[in-house]
């Protein structure tokens, strides 16, 4: 029998190197991967129909889900993980010099449904006692609610989120003054050189790393998504691209750890390696449900918390078992 032909667009990441080259092939399946380097274009291009599986913002698939959106099915697999500590910038002058501060301030955000925005958020206000309610969102694209989201009404009464209609970009508004910080999921090259801004956690290293120890929480960005009726036709589709995933991982995590040569371009790969692995004990990208259950509820609290979804849903609902 020949084999499926799926379509599978996703970030080329080192992880999925081994899976593109076709060094790693899913079993049963033709997999045409097609690499997109922008997230967004890709989680677009998956709701317009244009692949069968692909890479897709957690916390939107969480919505749509909670929301009883069915077009996908998730699959355990998680591409892309940040933390985002470094990811808060302020302006000196604003006077925020720890997060509490950041209360009655204005703090612009590329979109606030944004899946590393919820992950910050969440961290501000169950880390560090942040009022989120308190803050003005300053948010450069307008909130598009899902299909079916009751929350929408609660989302507008209890928090204050205003679009950009300035016509500058965020980076510039921050340099004015008509914002006073920044969340998202990048930090400007000019952010980073402007002598104006700071991090509000200036060791964001050291504070990552000891939320980590805390919370055990490594923030999931994506996950894999597979059109339902792909998965409805063809359930085996599910299992064997997860466990092509995880091989194509494992394949790229051992030639990171081969010593004889840098496959990076990290001068002190060694030394990085070797700190992560004391620090997680372990893959620091695990697949499965079970491994990422504490973070994948912690998102779901971040997402009631933060009035983007109107409830909650089991996390063994939201993703296939890929266990047999």
């Amino acid at each position: 029998m020949a084999n499926l032909p799926i379509s599978f667009g996703c970030g080329l990441y080192d992880r999925m190197v081994p899976l593109f080259s076709g060094e790693v092939k899913p079993e049963g399946i033709d997999l045409t991967f097609t690499p997109v380097d922008n997230p967004a274009d890709v989680f677009k291009a998956m709701l317009d129909g244009k692949f069968e599986a692909s890479e897709m913002s957690c916390s939107d698939f969480l919505r749509r889900k909670i929301a009883g959106e069915s077009a996908f099915v998730g699959i355990p697999a998680f591409p892309s993980r940040v933390f985002r500590h470094g990811m808060i910038v302020v302006r000196k002058e604003a006077g925020i010099d720890s997060p509490r501060q950041l209360e009655g301030k204005r703090v612009g955000v590329p979109h606030y449904p944004m899946t590393a925005a919820v992950w910050i958020r969440g961290l501000l206000q169950s880390d560090h006692g942040v009022d989120l309610t308190k803050v003005t969102w300053v948010q450069d694209a307008p909130f598009r609610p899902v299909a079916g989201d009751t929350s929408v009404a609660r989302l507008q009464a209890r928090f204050q989120i205003e679009d950009n209609t300035s016509g500058k970009a965020l980076d510039t508004l921050i340099d004015e003054g008509g914002i006073d910080a920044f969340i998202g999921a990048d930090v400007t090259e000019g952010m980073r050189a402007n002598p104006r801004l700071r991090r509000l956690f200036p060791d964001f290293r050291a504070a990552e790393q000891d939320y980590y120890r805390r919370t055990k929480i490594f923030p999931i960005m994506h996950t894999v998504v597979i059109r339902k009726d792909v998965y409805e036709r063809h359930p085996f589709v599910a299992k064997s691209l997860f466990d092509a995933l995880t091989r194509s991982k494992d394949v790229a995590r051992g030639r990171m750890r081969y010593m004889g040569t840098l496959r990076y371009m990290l001068p002190w790969m060694i030394a990085e390696i070797e700190e992560v692995d004391a620090l997680f004990d372990g893959d620091p990208f695990v697949y499965g449900l079970e491994p990422n259950r504490h973070t994948l509820e912690a998102l779901l609290g971040y997402l009631v918390d933060q009035s983007l979804s109107s409830g909650t849903i089991s996390l063994d609902d939201a993703f296939v078992d890929v266990t047999t």
